[in-house]
């Protein structure tokens, strides 16, 4: 569910924005969309960085009532942005929701790690993680039978569904066994400070600050690449003569595509990380993100003839090399253990995103440069080259057991 709230942005993005950006006294240009677009996606990014707070929490008062209260801000904050009055309002609103969301991912890794058995712990991971891109084809269909009718601020509102599940979470959902008798050890010994700190010891500082790398470069590809897929249909279609229903389902369509191939490299993933180990899965699917990234928006953004069709392609293989997430989902908790497990988790993934917000917003001045979205979104793949030589410094975790 915080993939659908997280991409409900990405689908409405320019008719919310030229509907707000008159109220803030701003004229809605290509140009103007494309910036403003870009720092709301840039604050967005900010607040879920801000969200690495959830894992000193998670670690010490525990993984599932630290998710209950994460899924009841993000799902409050994007629920209000359907009221927003102003540019300036939905960003504020974004900000808070990214807070939320900023917690989501790491607590649930830990949960399912320690919760799962050993020889099932990597594939629980990667299923556990598709709910996220799950969430991109919800929110598709949203925007394809919602959205599309009742326009951009119906979406923002279906974004407040999540909090339903609060209640089932608490009734069905226990701490894991491995988390409480940490606790029992530790007993008043084991606080969030200590739980982040550890984090810097010699122990793990090598792979926090590799660890962060790596997550700043997918996060660079994801945020200032691949999430602009629906705006970049709507410009496509637009410019092929569409109308505005045809337009939002297309961008419909593009995004569902982006979750569903994604959700088949989950399902790849597991395999080839047993087989060929943590990095160099990692790596395939950082070379298959750059290349989908160069050639939707380098090339098939810019085409005269047959767009729609190519980039609907494109979408599927941006949304299959997106993948490249999964492996952090059990790879990283593979590295810490479980005192500082979830804080690790929060920092590594969530310190990434204030530099791929920087990176964002560069791509949303190289749009206002440009006047295009294609050329600055497509230099983004360049980032996933940096990740190709990182690799190799890595920790290989292959074979071994969680961490006690």
């Amino acid at each position: 569910m915080d993939g659908m709230d997280s991409f409900i942005y990405s689908l409405v993005l320019v008719p919310a924005l030229r509907d707000l950006l008159p109220r803030s006294r701003i004229v809605p240009t290509t140009a103007n969309v494309g910036l403003y677009g870009s720092l709301l996606f840039a604050l967005f990014m900010v607040g879920w960085g801000t969200g690495m707070i959830w894992g000193p929490i998670a670690d010490r008062f525990g993984r599932v009532r630290t998710m209950m209260f994460s899924i009841l801000s993000f799902s409050l904050f994007t629920l209000l942005a359907a009221f927003s009055a102003g540019v300036w309002t939905l960003a504020l609103l974004r900000f808070l929701a990214g807070v939320g969301i900023g917690g989501e991912w790491g607590i649930g890794a830990a949960l399912v790690s320690e919760d799962w058995p050993e020889e099932r712990r990597t594939m629980g991971a990667a299923l556990m993680h598709t709910g996220y891109y799950i969430g991109f084809f919800l929110a598709a269909a949203a925007n394809y039978f919602i959205g599309s009718r009742f326009g951009w601020r119906s979406m923002f509102a279906v974004g407040g569904i999540p909090a339903i599940f609060i209640a089932w979470i608490r009734k069905n959902v226990r701490e894991p066994v491995r988390w409480e008798n940490k606790l029992d050890q530790l007993g008043e010994a084991w606080s969030m400070r200590r739980a982040f700190l550890v984090l810097f010891s010699p122990q793990y500082r090598r792979r926090t600050i590799l660890n962060s790398l790596f997550l700043i470069v997918s996060l660079t590809g994801l945020w200032a690449g691949s999430v602009y897929t629906p705006a970049a249909m709507t410009y496509i279609a637009e410019r092929a003569g569409r109308t505005e229903v045809q337009v939002a389902r297309l961008a419909s369509y593009s995004t569902a595509l982006l979750g569903i191939g994604t959700v088949i490299g989950a399902l790849i993933v597991p395999f080839l990380a047993d087989w060929l180990g943590r990095r160099i899965t990692l790596a395939i699917f950082y070379a298959l993100m750059s290349a989908s990234i160069w050639l939707a928006f380098a090339h098939v953004f810019y085409l005269e003839m047959n767009a729609i069709g190519w980039f609907i392609v494109c979408s599927f293989l941006l949304g299959l090399g997106g993948a490249n997430f999964i492996v952090y989902s059990f790879w990283l908790p593979e590295q810490y253990e479980t005192e500082c497990r979830a804080s690790a988790f929060a920092f590594t993934t969530n310190f990434g995103r204030f530099a791929a917000a920087g990176f964002t917003f560069l791509v949303g001045a190289g749009v206002q440069h440009f006047q295009t979205l294609g050329t600055p979104i497509a230099l983004t793949a360049f980032a996933f080259v940096v990740g190709l030589l990182l690799l190799p410094f890595g920790e290989e975790t292959k074979g071994k057991p969680l961490p006690a």
